[in-house]
């Protein structure tokens, strides 16, 4: 009878095997599957045949995978006559960029022949998802693996397909940057961008500078909660990585085919350099500006007894930044890249650039005297002096800079590369310059933001689903077809102020690194959502095969909001993935039923949608203005565009602050002008737009709010302003305009950005954001 079930059991086993689809993420330039269907078995009499030099990491890596997830190895060897062999191999590939592949499952064996190394490492990881997906719970170790006879063709879009990884904020063990590094590879992924030094630690050991790691890496606490926070945890953060560990990391990489690139960042965020060594701020003796409540216990006690600088504890932006007047500031920062430099064999030096407060620069007596002696015009010139005298230094080092999209401001340097992160502007105007560009907007690959509009962990707000990255194009249209060629490629940001272990980390990569490596590496006609539906599923399989953690926002429930045309009323739409049904519950009136298309909304209230494993719960507040026609004089910007002009009248109020970016409409230096047509003449007394403060991200209230009325939408009166901000909660506020009771059809809202950010604010000197959500009319 034993021998029998384990006849039974082996059959199940080869026939649950033999089910498994073709699902390969990125899509495959081409995928034909023969006329006569077929399987090529893997067991452990199966040979990997090297008949190309130099593949022996390779083949090596393969293994290493079997025995990671299906507990056995393959023999390696040089030359072989069977069948049952896995062949690796070289081929000329007529395609633009080099790490095409060809892979071939047949009677004959299994083939897969590159263009170069790389080409062949891709080869392996279409072979990887040929296989079964990895099943934790199986207990016994398949007899053999099978994958379908198949004849696939591919290469890569993009040159450059990268992750980065901020450290700084966090520490995370070289264990996790290797497993990290293996994700990257698993998705045909090319770039590490390691994010080194922060405002909140330096993470990488300078000899010559000990101090860097002995204080620089190390902070007293991390504000509790999101920012603004409610206090300091007083928890110790630190870690660093030695210069051994470094090595290990990048050949790690190397082993992979993926470039690893450093960044040191400066002029700005380099507060944890100055805690080491304060002469390298324009003020030595100032003492760090730590926020009220969100100074830990020991930074406090540190201070009153005569430490001057201290390693920052929050996010944000700070005024202490290296000092552009001094030499000694120069020295420091080369003598870090000769000693950073040859640890990275990369082409390119990442050196930050972004979000450098000028405050202190507008101050300080050297940085004047510089901006005299090389007749700069302003501190923006002076930051571009910096960077081009950076980038000549690394330049003479052998290495190209790459610098965040600020380093545009005043003068880009001759040989920059520009990282567009603020949106896909900076990059346009980069590439119409003749620059290269690495595309990496926040909206939509900044991976920090939730994958889920129902947050379920504090994340630094914003929200970028997956469907957002598979649908993105790193290509603007704004660009000319010859400009095309200096977009090198594109990467995702994963910034950890509110990521502290590695499991957050896998839950916030995945499941979008699936949609950034097909959208970096297929080409635009192959993609197709339809498509990669079905093989997401098949991916969310292989991540719990590898125990990676993973969202499932896939599966929420969604909620649209849309006007009633003639009707004081909203529409209220969900979808879902899940096969469940949605149950629909009024509270107020404790009625339900099953959701069978759009709700339709009349009255203020709080209405549920729920399965079993989801509950949404939405509040609504109606008034006169709500579900009605409304325009924008100008339209926000597009990392915040909200619903559009609706966003203002869909009777949804944001009570969650930045948790909910989507709810605001945001404005960069620049006013929100609305006009509302009420539909007929109604009574009016009363205008409240609600809007946001958290001057740390460089949002600010309004100047003042401004309102307008007419019955014919030609001949508008004035009717009231206030300059009057009242401060709910998470940073939500109202301006309120009171006046006589009135008719009117038609309200003109002026809601007046506040401009420039004052000195000693975070961001002084920039436009400030204006974000604005519901606008009431009574």
């Amino acid at each position: 009878m034993k021998k029998i079930m384990t006849v039974i059991s082996s059959s199940l086993l080869s026939l649950h095997l033999m089910a498994q689809p073709v699902h390969i993420i990125p899509q495959p330039v081409s995928v034909i599957k023969p006329a006569v269907a077929g399987r090529f078995s893997i067991n452990s009499s199966t040979m990997i045949v090297l008949e190309g030099g130099n593949l022996e990491k390779t083949a090596a890596y393969f293994n290493e995978y079997l025995q990671q997830f299906y507990q056995f190895k393959l023999q390696i060897v040089s030359s072989s006559e069977s069948t049952n062999a896995i062949r690796l191999n070289y081929e000329r590939m007529d395609y633009p960029l080099p790490g095409a592949y060809r892979l071939t499952a047949d009677k004959n064996g299994l083939y897969i022949a590159g263009d170069n190394e790389a080409g062949v490492f891709y080869g392996i990881q279409s072979l990887i998802q040929l296989l079964p997906v990895p099943d934790a719970t199986l207990k016994k170790t398949p007899p053999f693996l099978t994958v379908p006879f198949v004849r696939i063709e591919d290469s890569p879009r993009f040159a450059y397909r990268g992750m980065h990884l901020d450290v700084g904020r966090h520490f995370f063990p070289v264990a996790f940057i290797k497993k990290y590094i293996d994700y990257l590879a698993l998705h045909k992924l090319n770039t590490f961008h390691w994010h080194l030094t922060e405002d909140q630690g330096w993470r990488i050991a300078i000899k010559q500078y000990p101090e860097l790691t002995t204080i620089g890496a190390q902070r007293n606490g991390s504000i509790s909660g999101r920012y603004p926070g409610n206090g300091s945890d007083n928890k110790p953060h630190g870690g660093f990585y030695s210069q051994e560990e470094v090595k290990e990391v990048v050949q790690y990489a190397r082993d992979r085919y993926i470039d690893v690139i450093p960044e040191i960042e400066m002029p700005g965020h380099s507060s944890a350099a100055i805690a080491a060594y304060p002469w390298l701020s324009c003020f030595p003796e100032k003492p760090t500006e730590l926020a009220g409540q969100m100074k830990s216990a020991k930074s406090v006690n540190e201070q009153e007894k005569g430490r001057i600088k201290i390693v920052q504890e929050t996010w944000g932006v700070f005024d202490d930044v290296f000092c552009a007047g001094k030499e000694s500031t120069f020295t420091f920062l080369e003598n870090v890249i000769n000693e950073v430099a040859p640890l990275f064999p990369s082409a390119y030096f990442h050196v930050g650039g972004d979000e450098c407060p000028k405050t202190h620069w507008k101050k300080c007596p050297d940085c004047q005297r510089r901006m005299k002696d090389n007749n700069l015009k302003d501190e923006h010139e002076l930051q571009s002096y910096f960077i081009q005298r950076m980038e000549k230094f690394l330049n003479s080092k052998g290495k190209k800079l790459i610098g965040w999209d600020e380093i545009l401001e005043g003068g880009l340097a001759p040989n920059a590369v520009v990282m567009s992160w603020r949106g896909e502007a900076g990059g346009i105007e980069a590439a119409k310059q003749k620059h290269e560009v690495i595309m990496t907007p926040g909206n939509p690959v900044y991976f920090d933001f939730s994958q889920s509009e129902n947050e379920d962990s504090i994340t630094i707000g914003g929200y970028n689903s997956i469907e957002k990255v598979y649908a993105w194009d790193p290509l603007p249209k704004e660009l000319s077809e010859a400009d095309h060629k200096y977009i090198l490629g594109a990467q995702a940001n994963l910034w950890t102020e509110y990521i502290d272990n590695p499991r957050k980390v896998e839950y916030q990569l995945f499941p979008r690194m699936a949609a950034l490596s097909e959208v970096l590496w297929s080409k635009k006609e192959q993609r197709s959502w339809t498509l990669f539906e079905p093989k997401l599923l098949t991916q969310f399989k292989r991540y719990e095969g590898w125990k990676a953690m993973y969202s499932r926002a896939f599966y929420d429930i969604k909620a649209k909001v849309s006007p009633v045309t003639g009707k004081t009323a909203i529409q209220w739409e969900l979808t879902t993935k899940s096969t469940e049904k949605i149950t629909i519950r009024d509270i107020s009136s404790g009625k339900s039923h099953v959701y069978s298309g759009p709700v339709l909304i009349s009255r203020s209230g709080t209405m549920t949608a729920s399965n079993s494993k989801l509950t949404l719960e939405q509040q609504f507040h109606f008034n006169k203005a709500t579900g009605k026609k409304i325009n924008l004089t100008r339209p926000p910007a597009a990392s915040y565009p909200g619903d559009g002009a609706f966003t203002l009248v869909n009777a949804v109020q944001n009570e969650k602050g930045l948790a909910k970016k989507k709810e605001f409409l945001g404005f960069s230096g620049t006013d929100c002008e609305a006009l509302i047509d009420l539909g007929k003449t109604e009574s009016i007394s009363e205008v409240l737009t609600h809007t946001f403060r958290q001057t740390g991200s460089w949002i600010w209230q309004p100047m003042l709010a401004e309102v307008h009325v007419s019955q014919d939408g030609i001949h508008f009166e004035f009717a009231g302003l206030t300059d009057d901000f009242t401060e709910n909660k998470n940073g939500n506020g109202t301006m309120k305009v009171s006046f006589k009771s009135r008719p009117a059809r038609y309200i003109k809202l002026l809601v007046k950005n506040w401009g420039e950010i004052p000195a000693g604010e975070p961001g002084a000197g920039n436009k400030a954001w204006l974000f604005v959500d519901e606008v009431e009319v009574m």
